[in-house]
């Protein structure tokens, strides 16, 4: 059955199971394409202050100590900003004062600055904008319904993907965030429902989605940093499960590869975009590198291994990637593995070409897809009133 979530061709082709030729001309070869450039090593720029959830356990009553400090000063701190989401050092009463102000400025410094803030749903959708230390910009998104809480974060600012239909991938890539640059977006998002500040009184943080702006597994050490203190009990971390974080990728086969062998529970989600290579190569660049075969069978791999079924994220581009012929052909990939596919319709970026699909070539993707017996949703299109597609609102704040 199809329904909503969050986490936002010929019918003769499509029955014999191929795709429509397009017609080159007798003998006629087509032109080849130059991939478009991508970029997995980002541009070396000045760290970030050195934090407290950039840290391990361990780690943090070290540099306690290194500070000439009793280590479990370390602990007094985690509990403050991990279990009672404390900003303010005033309210650390149970650090003296001399101690409280040496250790908030070497261990809890000030990372994120919000520029913007954009709400919609009646406030119970915030999208924030973030501004770093070096002035870099990037977003986050918390989404609250009635049974759980959703936050949508970036791992790098911009990204070197290059999708075309992405307003991050055609940004590029500034860098990479810190481990703490990712947790203090949690954080943040922590703080507003814990406090009351969304719609439906105090709360907490139940969903991470790494699907902000940013390639996750390409800033793969931070991300992990991040997801570990995401998920250790408090007050080592903020103690929400592993089960309720999904980490996105285009595809970085090696790396999901990698991700696996951490023996993890969180959700895989694969931005697929198409079935073939073909027109994959086009969508997703990096396809170039790892063909949708690749990246599926790490996708399985994975599944097998963590027990998680895999989100297989999908844009619905109108007349590009929304033909029932590729609805049949990625219903015949999918079947029989452990899998769901997130349809997601295309929230358009300001001057693009691309669009979302009409509405009657959307059901007959989703009845095509069922008819395979794979699962399917359709993507709740929360924050198209706030430039809710990744990296539209940054862009427009730097503007």
């Amino acid at each position: 059955m199809s329904s909503t979530t969050d986490t936002t061709g010929t019918g003769q082709a499509a029955a014999a199971g191929t795709a429509p030729a397009p017609d080159a001309g007798a003998g006629a070869a087509a032109p080849k394409k130059t991939p478009a450039k991508l970029v997995f090593a980002a541009p070396r720029r000045g760290k970030p202050p050195r934090h407290l959830a950039d840290m391990t356990a361990a780690e943090r009553r070290e540099a306690v100590a290194e500070l000439g400090e009793r280590p479990f000063r370390a602990d007094q701190l985690s509990r403050h900003y991990f279990a009672r989401l404390v900003d303010d050092p005033a309210a650390m009463t149970d650090l003296p004062a001399s101690v409280r102000d040496r250790l908030v400025s070497a261990l809890l410094p000030d990372l994120l600055t919000p520029v913007r803030e954009l709400d919609c749903d009646g406030g119970r959708t915030l999208k924030t904008v973030w501004k770093a230390f070096d002035g870099v910009l990037f977003e986050s998104v918390l989404m609250r319904y009635p049974d759980r809480a959703t936050m949508c974060v970036s791992s790098q600012a911009g990204c070197g993907m290059n999708c075309p239909f992405c307003a991050t991938g055609q940004a590029g890539l500034t860098r990479n965030l810190s481990t703490a640059e990712i947790v203090e977006q949690v954080a943040a998002g922590a703080r507003a429902l814990a406090r009351g500040r969304i719609p439906g009184g105090p709360g907490r943080v139940s969903n991470i989605v790494f699907m902000g702006m940013g390639e996750p597994l390409a800033n793969y050490k931070a991300v992990l940093g991040a997801v570990r203190r995401i998920t250790d009990p408090a007050p080592a971390g903020l103690g929400i499960s592993q089960r309720a974080v999904t980490v996105s990728t285009v595809g970085l086969v090696p790396a999901i590869d990698k991700l696996a062998a951490e023996d993890m529970s969180v959700r895989l989600a694969v931005s697929l975009h198409a079935p073939d290579d073909e027109l994959r190569d086009d969508l997703v660049p990096v396809n170039n590198r790892w063909k949708v075969a690749e990246v599926l069978d790490a996708a399985w791999a994975y599944a097998e291994r963590s027990g998680r079924r895999v989100s297989i994220e999908y844009a619905l581009i109108k007349d590009v990637n929304d033909q029932a012929w590729r609805a049949d052909l990625l219903g015949r990939l999918l079947r029989g593995h452990l899998v769901h596919v997130n349809l997601i319709p295309l929230n358009p970026t300001p001057g693009s070409k691309w669009t979302a699909s009409r509405p009657e070539d959307e059901r007959e993707f989703v009845r095509r897809l069922e008819a395979h017996g794979v699962p399917v949703t359709v993507r709740d299109t929360r924050g198209r009133e706030i430039d809710g597609a990744c990296g539209q609102l940054a862009a427009a704040t730097g503007d």
